[in-house]
């Protein structure tokens, strides 16, 4: 989960596993897998670290490159 702003002010908790599209219109807007749009006060920039590093911290950035490890031996 990552914590972002809304454009009013208040404070979000999103589940970064549901991020399918990040567009800055100039605004942030995030696409869900679910199809729900949120637009946020954060740069796009800054998403996309926030998303990395819950990614690295759940380990499924791990996961991935073991795996792709695996394919090759």
């Amino acid at each position: 989960m990552i914590s972002l702003t809304r454009l009013n002010g208040r404070p979000i908790i999103l589940n970064a596993i549901l991020i399918e599209l990040i567009e800055e219109t100039p605004d942030t807007m995030i696409t869900l897998t679910t199809g729900k749009k949120i637009t946020v006060l954060e740069k796009a920039e800054v998403v996309v670290s926030l998303v990395r590093t819950y990614m690295q911290e759940i380990g499924s950035v791990r996961a991935v490159i073991k795996s792709k490890e695996t394919e090759e031996s």
